[in-house]
C-alpha cells in the first residue's frame, strides 16, 4: 500500500472511531484525500477531511481535527501530527523510516513501486498495426508510444501483457498498392504505365521499385500482369515491413507477436466467424452485399461486412480477428490503440463484440487523435499517400527517439497536439527534454562522485 493510502486509511478510521463514540455526530463520511501541503514547515503530507466534514455536521473544522488527531494511533512512518487553521491535519514523517526507503529501494531494484493488481490477468495491447503501404508517419510514432508504455505500465501492476502488431496484408489497400507499385515498377524500367488513381503516389514507391530491379532485374515484365502484380507486391511489403520494424526499434517499441490479416481466411476463421453471425441472426443479403445487422443492437445503422464484388471489409476483418483475441486465444481483456479515423469504429465493433457472446466491457478502444508537425510556424503534411511527407524515422534522426517520446507522452491520447521539432532540438531550459537530460546528467555526476 502506498504510504499516502496508508495515511488517509488513518484518518478515515479515526472519524469513524470519532462516530461510534459519540464525539462526533454520524454522517456519511466523505473520501479522504491526502496531499502535500504548499509551505514545507507544514509537514511532509496533509488531510482536509475535517473540513469536509465541518460542511456536513455543521462543527468547527478545528474541532474536528483535534478530535481525530487524539484517535490516530503512532505508526514507523509518522514523527508527529498537528492541526492547522483552518482544519488540515499535517504529518511529519520520521527521518531514519525515510531512510531506510532508500535501502528498500536499492533492494527492489528495477522491481521498485511493481504492485500486483491484475493478479496475472492476460491482457493484450494491439497498437501501431499500421498497413504496410508506406513508412511509419508521425502520427503512429504517437500510437507506438502510447501503446509501449501503457503496456509496461500493465506488466508493472501484474498484469500478464501481449503487445501486438496487426497488418492489414489483405484487402482494397494492398490492392491498391500492389498495383500502384507495379506501375512504378514498369516507369523506372522505360515502361509506360500510369499509377491508378486511388493508388499510393509517394516517392517512396519509386525509390522502393528502384530497389527492387537492383534485386530482382526485369523478370516481373515477362510475367503475366496477374501474377507479376501479388508477386512484387509481396516483395514491396515486405521490405516496408522490415522498414517498419527497424523504425518501431529506434523508438524502443517492440512487440510479442505480429498478426496477419490474411492468416485469418487461410485459417478459416473468417468463414467460421461469419456463420456464427448468420445463425444468430445477425447477418443479412441486401443492396448486393452482405451486411451485419447492427440496428438489432442498439447502433443507427446496418454494416457492410462483404462487398457487393465478393471482398470483406476491414470491418468484417476486425470482427474475426478480435474473435480471435477473446475466445482462440482467451485474452481476459484487449485494449485497442488506434488513430483518430477510427472513431466512428468503435460503437459498432463493440457491437459486433457482443453479438460473438463476448462482454463489450471486456473491449477498451483508446484513440489518439492528430499529429500536428510544425518547424515554429510552419506546418508539414505528412499524408502517406502524397509525394509530400516526413516519416518518423526522419523525425527521430533529426530530433532523437527521447524528445519524440516525451512530447509524444506529453498529451492525453484524447487531445490533438503539436509537435514542434525546433522546440524538440533546443538546448535551453524551455525544452523539457533537454532539461530532463541535463538533471539525469548532475545526477549521473553525483553517483559518479557518491562511489
Amino acid at each position: 500500500m502506498m504510504l499516502k493510502e496508508i495515511l488517509a486509511d488513518l484518518v478515515t478510521q479515526a472519524a469513524e472511531k470519532a462516530q461510534q463514540s459519540g464525539k462526533l455526530p454520524t454522517v456519511t463520511l466523505p473520501s479522504s484525500t491526502i496531499e502535500r501541503p504548499q509551505k514545507p514547515e507544514h509537514g511532509d503530507y496533509a488531510s482536509s477531511l475535517p473540513l469536509k466534514l465541518a460542511r456536513l455536521m455543521g462543527t468547527n473544522p478545528l474541532n474536528i481535527a483535534r478530535q481525530l488527531v487524539e484517535l490516530i494511533p503512532s505508526t514507523p512512518e509518522i514523527e508527529s501530527i498537528t492541526v492547522a487553521p483552518p482544519g488540515f491535519i499535517n504529518f511529519t514523517l520520521k527521518d531514519n523510516w525515510l531512510t531506510r526507503q532508500v535501502e528498500s529501494i536499492l533492494q527492489a531494484g528495477e522491481s521498485f513501486g511493481n504492485i500486483d493488481l491484475g493478479k496475472g490477468s492476460r491482457v493484450q495491447v494491439e497498437f501501431v498495426s499500421s498497413n504496410p503501404t508506406g513508412p511509419l508517419h508521425v502520427g503512429y510514432g504517437r500510437g507506438a508510444i502510447l501503446g509501449s508504455t501503457l503496456a509496461g505500465i500493465l506488466g508493472a501492476a501484474g498484469y500478464d501483457v501481449q503487445k501486438e502488431y496487426y497488418f492489414n496484408d489483405a484487402g482494397s489497400q494492398m490492392d491498391a498498392f500492389n498495383r500502384s507499385f507495379y506501375a512504378r515498377y514498369q516507369q523506372c524500367l522505360g515502361t509506360e504505365s500510369e499509377v491508378p488513381s486511388d493508388g499510393y503516389h509517394g516517392e517512396y514507391m519509386i525509390d522502393l521499385a528502384r530497389e527492387i530491379i537492383t534485386e530482382e532485374g526485369d523478370r516481373f515484365l515477362t510475367l503475366p500482369e496477374s501474377e507479376a502484380v501479388p508477386q512484387l507486391g509481396k516483395l514491396g511489403t515486405d521490405r516496408l515491413m522490415k522498414q517498419i520494424r527497424i523504425e518501431l526499434e529506434m523508438l524502443r517499441v517492440d512487440f510479442d507477436a505480429w498478426f496477419s490479416e490474411q492468416s485469418l481466411y487461410k485459417n478459416g476463421q473468417f468463414d467460421k466467424i461469419m456463420e456464427l453471425l448468420r445463425r444468430d441472426g445477425y447477418i443479412a443479403e441486401k443492396e448486393g452485399a452482405t451486411w451485419f445487422v447492427s440496428t438489432a443492437l442498439g447502433e443507427d445503422k446496418d454494416n457492410v461486412v462483404i462487398r457487393s464484388d465478393g471482398l470483406p471489409t476491414y470491418f468484417a476483418a476486425d470482427i474475426a480477428y478480435h474473435y480471435n483475441k477473446f475466445i482462440e486465444r482467451h485474452f481476459d481483456r484487449v485494449i485497442d490503440i488506434w488513430g483518430a479515423d477510427h472513431q466512428g469504429h468503435v460503437s459498432r465493433l463493440k457491437a459486433a463484440v457482443g453479438a460473438l457472446g463476448i462482454d463489450p466491457d471486456r473491449l477498451e478502444l483508446i484513440i489518439h487523435q492528430l499529429v500536428t508537425l510544425r518547424r515554429g510556424d510552419e506546418v508539414i503534411r505528412i499524408s502517406t499517400r502524397s509525394g509530400d511527407i516526413i516519416t518518423l524515422r526522419e523525425v527521430l534522426d533529426e530530433v532523437g527517439t527521447d524528445a519524440c517520446r516525451y512530447f509524444f507522452l506529453s498529451r492525453s491520447a484524447n487531445s490533438q497536439m503539436d509537435f514542434d521539432l525546433e522546440l524538440a532540438k533546443k538546448e535551453a531550459p524551455d525544452n523539457p527534454v533537454y532539461y530532463i537530460q541535463y538533471a539525469h546528467a548532475r545526477i549521473a555526476s553525483i553517483l559518479r562522485l557518491a562511489a
